[in-house]
């Protein structure tokens, strides 16, 4: 796919109750995206709003992505299923070992060094309702990612059984939030 040619791609990360999964080090599964939840950009993706994506991709012959940190160029894995349910946007697949980036992704889900989902996707349709919140009713999927450093602290892999330490975790969303406003301050 031309990503110029399609617009710059937009993306979400995780929300907190989302957990992927981690099965034998490269097969993994778990929510990219849940419905109905407000991210810290203030948008909400609706019921419904991957389908026709999912449709023309499955009509196509083609596939979600799974990529590296939403790079085009690092490819890591296959999404062998990709679907809306009630809840979200579910999705499986596994890490491809054969491919560099591929082993690294999986020795660093392994460590905890990584622990994030982001999707990457065009807004096709969406509005602003009075809380100026945006409701995101239907989406071009182009991608979900393994990411390194989530935007919202909470939504990691839960491939470990360790616990975090809660300092830390409140300690990472104060300097969200500090960057968050610092960037807002900006524009």
């Amino acid at each position: 796919m031309n990503w110029k040619m399609q617009g710059a791609p937009e993306c979400k990360f995780q929300q907190p109750e989302a957990r992927l999964v981690v099965t034998d080090g490269t097969q993994i599964e778990g929510y990219a995206s849940l419905f109905g939840k407000r991210d810290q950009g203030g948008d909400v993706v609706q019921k419904g709003a991957y389908a026709a994506s999912l449709s023309r991709l499955t009509t196509q012959g083609r596939a979600v992505k799974m990529l590296w940190q939403h790079d085009p160029s690092q490819p890591i894995g296959i999404w062998d299923e990709v679907r809306e349910d009630g809840v979200g946007l579910w999705v499986k697949g596994r890490i491809l070992p054969e491919v560099e980036k591929g082993r690294e992704a999986a020795a660093l889900l392994a460590a905890g060094a990584i622990d994030g989902l982001s999707i990457g996707y065009r807004t096709v349709r969406a509005e602003r309702d009075g809380k100026g919140q945006r409701l995101l009713s239907e989406l071009e999927l182009w991608e979900v990612s393994l990411v390194t450093f989530p935007m919202l602290p909470e939504a990691r892999v839960s491939a470990k059984g360790d616990a975090p330490d809660a300092d830390l975790w409140r300690s990472m969303v104060q300097l969200f939030d500090d960057a968050r406003r610092s960037l807002a301050e900006r524009n």
